[in-house]
């Protein structure tokens, strides 16, 4: 067991239930409070999978495009370079589906894409199947809400890339809570309490839970290529190189010579060489990185990957929840509403202090409810390696008020 930085006493009890039912565990130096899981958990498992553990945004990650373009060469000087990226921001925000529940809405959505015929489907209940699949086609490369964006940077080298947040959509949350319900004797569409259910992979509910779970991780894969390459389209540029890691998903791994099942919930896959793209807020910096390469296997680095089951952060991580951040509106279960510690104000000034171009983005997604990524990545111990830090210029995510519940 590893714990990597600080973390709250409701968060540390939570990854303690974890660790009890697995074989080992591991919490990154981002982790707070989840549901039954703590985001930033990581847990090993024998021939079994935890459907709370993987999450309801199954497949959520990130991914990176360098292209071929420099900042310098949007313009001669910075007010034309500065034009130029708020027609940049104003194209993502027009031409890509932010949003609960949206349609793909440009003429060239994957909505044919393969995955669609996959064998997969057959393990959805026949009377749902077909509603599923045209969810699913008509999300396909959508973005969501909550802290899903399309991001436009510039690294240190002055190339811009392209990076998006999401994950699976409609397909990835009504998967995992079919089987939510169906791991607790429920039917499937039955609501039920979050908890942990573990599946075994050897009988009919746990061989057709991870063959839907692969099944939304690579369409999260083709939705998140897809929307990132139309807005290198956008942009006018080339892809040069792809950064593109899951941290909501389940692998088969060896690791202490024994085969198991890893859990990563809001963790990066991080084994030595191996690149991730983590993100950090929409006023802060990303960063791509790489598991570093240990000469020596008796080092405490060495000794730290191992224990962290090759894995790392895969953001800054939330210190405030959104009801803090944002407040809320209305009276709720006899609770009156109240105003959030964050302002509107206060997250615009962030964002123009930073030069950032925001199109969408509420408040409980502000700079102010994360931790710094530089303290979080430095907390993870050497156990990982910045190749290139990625200053933000234009941050699209969806509407302040928009509800999604398939958000992170």
């Amino acid at each position: 067991m590893k714990i990597f930085g600080q973390h709250d006493e409701n968060t540390l009890i939570q990854f303690e239930h974890v660790r009890a039912n697995a074989v080992d565990a591991a919490l990154m130096a981002d982790g707070h409070l989840g549901y039954v899981m703590p985001i930033g958990g990581v847990a090993s498992y024998r021939d079994r999978i935890s459907v709370v553990g993987v999450g309801f945004d199954i497949a959520c990650g990130n991914a990176a495009i360098r292209t071929d373009l420099t900042l310098a060469g949007l313009g001669d000087d910075a007010e034309a370079r500065q034009r130029k990226l708020t027609e940049f921001a104003d194209a993502i925000a027009e031409s890509v589906s932010f949003g609960v529940g949206r349609k793909n809405r440009s003429d060239d959505a994957p909505t044919d894409h393969v995955l669609f015929a996959d064998e997969a489907w057959e393990a959805v209940p026949a009377t749902h199947r077909e509603a599923l699949r045209e969810k699913a086609r008509v999300q396909l490369g959508t973005v969501g809400s909550g802290n899903h964006y399309v991001d436009v940077f510039v690294d240190e080298s002055d190339m811009l890339w392209v990076g998006v947040h999401f994950g699976s959509r409609g397909l990835g949350h009504t998967i995992a809570s079919g089987f939510l319900a169906l791991g607790q004797d429920e039917k499937w569409g039955t609501f039920v309490k979050e908890r942990e259910v573990l599946l075994d992979l050897a009988q009919p509910l746990g061989h057709d839970y991870w063959q839907l779970m692969s099944l939304a991780g690579r369409y999260a894969y083709a939705g998140r290529e897809w929307v990132a390459r139309k807005v290198v389209q956008l942009l006018g540029g080339r892809e040069m190189e792809l950064v593109h890691n899951h941290h909501n998903f389940a692998w088969k791994e060896e690791h202490g010579g024994e085969s198991v099942v890893v859990i990563r919930k809001g963790a990066t896959p991080a084994f030595p060489g191996q690149l991730g793209f983590v993100g950090g807020s929409m006023g802060d910096d990303a960063v791509i990185v790489r598991g570093a390469e240990v000469t020596d296997a008796e080092s405490p680095v060495a000794a730290a990957q191992r224990e962290a089951l090759y894995s790392t952060v895969h953001g800054a991580g939330r210190v405030m929840s959104r009801t803090a951040a944002a407040g809320t509106r209305f009276r709720k279960r006899g609770k009156p509403s109240f105003r959030g510690a964050i302002s509107e104000g206060m997250m615009q000034a962030w964002v123009k202090e930073k030069g950032v171009i925001l199109r969408g983005g509420g408040v409980d997604e502000s700079p102010h409810v994360y931790r710094r990524l530089p303290a979080v990545l430095e907390a993870q111990g050497g156990t990982i390696e910045v190749l290139h830090t990625l200053r933000p210029l234009i941050a699209a995510m969806a509407g302040a008020r928009e509800f999604d519940p398939y958000k992170d």
